[in-house]
């Protein structure tokens, strides 16, 4: 008789709109029982668990000891607490982006896990997108890299800074494209709508070199993720929205072309549902008690960059502004 493979028995924190995604992805996982969700607002809980045909709780300690790994997608003023209740009971963790509001709640949840061995992973959701993976072994040694994050007004996020919710994104991928130390940061950035800062670009000077310049804005008239890169050899355009890259590169069988000497190339990938693969390789990673793709330390990385930039825009904003 064939043995049944267990199950990994995985649980999620938070049903607000990113919230239930995990948990449709989970639900439908072969090796994965979603064990519950959890939400204190009763109703959506409820709505969330109805649907995906598990339990719904109300307080996040319900599902200490009976989970092997969870993903927190509450509030980012609450992943501290709610990771660290988790890690206390030897249980595996997915955080959203950012992962904590400060770099002092970061550093103690590295800690904790490194002590005990166990995995946190950061939601940079981006890093699992086709056109990203593909960068790897095409991105050699960038030397200016241009980012523009673009979005339609939302109400969604406006708790926090324009610079955690969309920006961290870019500063994440930024780092693990260039690979060295900041040197220095330069930021601006308003509040338009919401009380926080709703439009901020910064500009990052590396010690390889490199220079970025990073906008990001959710009260644009459109929704743009794209980021330019511009190495020895090369401008490569990655668009994250319709997953392509476009490759300006040198080709000497083009000396007609639209830049002599200059081949043109797009490489298109076929729409991938990108939460779906960020949580299958956290799972992967819990099983095989591997490094993950985006580990805590890198989430801590880009936070520390990200709060750079907001106590610079703070700054500014004082001494100019008034605010």
């Amino acid at each position: 008789m064939q043995e049944t493979k267990k199950k990994l028995r995985v649980g999620v924190v938070g049903t607000g709109y990113l919230g239930k995604f995990h948990a449709e992805k989970y639900a439908f996982m072969d090796d994965v029982e979603l064990v519950g969700v959890v939400d204190t607002d009763e109703p959506k809980a409820l709505a969330v668990a109805d649907k995906l045909s598990t339990k719904a709780f109300f307080n996040h300690k319900d599902l200490l000891g009976i989970v092997d790994a969870v993903s927190i997608v509450v509030p980012t003023p609450g992943h501290y607490s709610v990771a660290l209740d988790f890690l206390k009971k030897d249980i595996d963790v997915l955080i959203e982006k950012p992962i904590t509001a400060t770099l002092s709640e970061a550093d103690e949840l590295l800690n904790h896990a490194e002590s005990r061995g166990l995995i946190i992973q950061v939601g940079h959701l981006e890093r699992f997108n086709p056109a990203v993976v593909a960068l790897d072994g095409i991105l050699k040694k960038p030397m200016f890299v241009e980012s523009h994050r673009l979005s339609l007004f939302k109400e969604r996020g406006t708790d926090i800074s324009v610079v955690l919710d969309l920006m961290i994104h870019d500063i994440d991928i930024i780092l693990n494209f260039v690979k060295s130390e900041i040197k220095s940061i330069k930021a601006s950035g308003v509040p338009v709508i919401s009380s926080h800062v709703d439009i901020a670009n910064a500009r990052l000077e590396f010690k390889s070199g490199c220079i970025a310049n990073i906008t990001a804005s959710r009260i644009s008239t459109k929704n743009e993720r794209k980021i330019r890169l511009f190495q020895r050899d090369a401008y490569i355009s990655v668009d994250f929205a319709n997953q392509n890259i476009t490759i300006i590169g040198k080709d000497a069988k083009t000396a007609n072309g639209l830049i002599p000497g200059m081949g043109i190339k797009k490489i298109e990938f076929s729409q991938t549902d990108v939460l779906k693969k960020e949580l299958f390789s956290f799972i992967d990673s819990v099983k095989r008690r591997k490094t993950p793709e985006v580990t805590g330390q890198m989430g801590r990385d880009a936070l520390e960059i990200a709060l750079n930039t907001m106590e610079q825009i703070h700054s500014a904003n004082t001494r100019f502004l008034g605010l």
